[in-house]
């Protein structure tokens, strides 16, 4: 009878030491596949298709902290692109230093004030004449918010006769803002000043 009881006691610990050791391999089992799941989904999530052109891209998604450098060059220099690329017409004027200024604060709206006040946009109409700008290199300080930038482009101006090249220098900083339709990167530029712009070359037509 003794030994029975033995037997079973025995046999009641062998079954519950094999239950917490089957309960504690199926609980890491677990936890290994939840884990690998939640891998599967932030790496499925972090992949994005486009559709361009009737091709399928596929791009990757990143922090923002990533891309500052880059989104805040494109933003600079679109900007620039808008303020300073013209043509003697007064909506493609228009139109261009308004998506400009979604992108600028006082700042740039001053600096255009004066230029509309002293007939800079008037003479391109009436002279004919075409702006466009290339930036060179532009500079930015990303340790420190808000973020300062030095912008070194030049610019040229075509006339009828001739073809004048300019040296363009400005600065200015930049803080966050929301995202929108007119401001894709999210910034806005602050300060910003032209520091040079002067006559480099003069070619004849």
């Amino acid at each position: 009878m003794f030994t029975k009881a033995k037997n079973i006691n025995s046999a009641f610990q062998h079954i519950r030491s094999f239950s917490l050791l089957f309960l504690t391999g199926c609980t890491a089992i677990t936890c290994l596949v939840l884990f690998k799941s939640m891998n599967m989904l932030g790496e499925a999530q972090a992949h994005i298709y486009i559709l361009a052109n009737g091709k399928v891209l596929e791009a990757f998604a990143a922090d923002r902290k990533d891309n500052i450098p880059v989104e805040a060059r494109d933003h600079i220099s679109m900007f620039h692109h808008y303020f300073f690329t013209l043509d003697p017409d007064e909506k493609v004027i228009n139109s261009n230093i308004s998506k400009a200024l979604y992108l600028a604060d006082a700042s740039a709206k001053k600096q255009y004030d004066n230029l509309k006040e002293n007939g800079y946009y008037r003479n391109i109409i009436s002279g004919n004449i075409s702006q466009t700008l290339e930036i060179d290199t532009i500079d930015i300080n990303t340790n420190i918010y808000p973020y300062s930038f030095h912008c070194v482009a030049h610019e040229k101006i075509i006339r009828t006769t001739s073809i004048v090249t300019r040296s363009l220098i400005t600065e200015g900083y930049l803080r966050n803002v929301s995202r929108s339709d007119n401001n894709s990167h999210g910034f806005l530029m602050e300060k910003w000043a032209i520091v040079e712009n002067k006559d480099l070359k003069t070619e004849n037509r």
